[in-house]
């Protein structure tokens, strides 16, 4: 049986399983000064990681970590528009918690919005590039 009562009746048997558990110190590849309980991490603290990695793989999806953006292997828009979505969904909903990280965040959401609007061939009218419905119009 699953830890998550009802789990089983909705198909995902065991998917959250081992999700909150510590690695185990014992293993050579784990630190112990790496390992942290979640439960002790504070929640701007979760909040702020989860929005700088949502950037960093919205910028790689962009290209912007290559000379031309552009010529990118890892290019793709549709991937970028979903992150970067997501990215604006958290920021909204979590904006009150972030005190000074709030700006900063904000700010770099906006800038991907905007290099998603220069990296498209047909660029989305204001307010319905990606994470608009949200953020409101990125021009």
């Amino acid at each position: 049986m699953s830890a998550h009562p009802g789990s089983e009746a909705h198909g995902r048997s065991g998917i959250l399983d081992g999700m909150t558990e510590a690695p185990d110190p014992q293993d050579p590849h784990v630190e112990p000064e790496d390992v942290r309980e979640l439960a002790e991490i504070p929640a701007v603290e979760v909040i702020s990681r989860a929005a700088v990695m949502l950037m960093s793989s919205a910028a790689e999806k962009l290209g912007l970590g290559d000379a031309d953006p552009q010529q990118s292997s890892h290019l793709d828009l549709d991937e970028a528009r979903r992150v970067i979505t997501a990215l604006a969904g958290l920021v909204t909903a979590s904006v009150e918690y972030l005190g000074p990280h709030a700006g900063p965040i904000r700010e770099g959401l906006q800038a991907l919005q905007r290099a998603f609007r220069e990296a498209s061939s047909t660029p989305d009218e204001p307010g319905f590039g990606p994470g608009e419905k949200y953020t409101g119009p990125v021009y």
